[in-house]
């Protein structure tokens, strides 16, 4: 018991600002593993997150800008997610048109999973840099 309490300790006494592998992560997927040199992983995750990104804008997917119902508010917390990806869709304009094919639908939904995966590798990546993880 002392050993895992002293380990947990050690780990989250590093040097350095304890949540920027989180606000990284979120900006940038992958970027907290890659703070952590945990190079697999982050190549994984940001490649995840990028082609679930991109697949859902292709679909001609929703990035929802405001809320007028629950639902909304859902969707919106997911896009949030997506970090910079957001933030740059938004400026971009993509995803502003309304869903008029099919494949739109999915392609929001995309848009919306890739958000939320990229909020469970920053929390992950958070784990790691406080040793609640390994």
């Amino acid at each position: 018991m002392a050993a895992t309490n002293n380990k947990m300790a050690s780990a989250g006494s590093g040097e350095g600002f304890v949540y920027l592998p989180l606000i990284a992560g979120w900006l940038v997927p992958g970027a907290g593993h890659f703070l952590l040199r945990k190079w697999g992983r982050g190549s994984l995750l940001m490649l995840s997150v990028l082609c679930m990104f991109a697949l859902g804008i292709a679909m001609q997917g929703k990035v929802y800008s405001d809320a007028h119902d629950i639902l909304d508010m859902l969707g919106l917390v997911g896009d949030l997610g997506n970090g910079l990806l957001y933030i740059a869709s938004r400026v971009l304009g993509l995803g502003a048109g309304q869903v008029q094919v099919t494949t739109a639908d999915y392609g929001t939904r995309f848009i919306v999973v890739a958000g939320l995966l990229n909020i469970i590798s920053a929390v992950d990546a958070h784990n790691l840099r406080t040793g609640r993880k390994s």
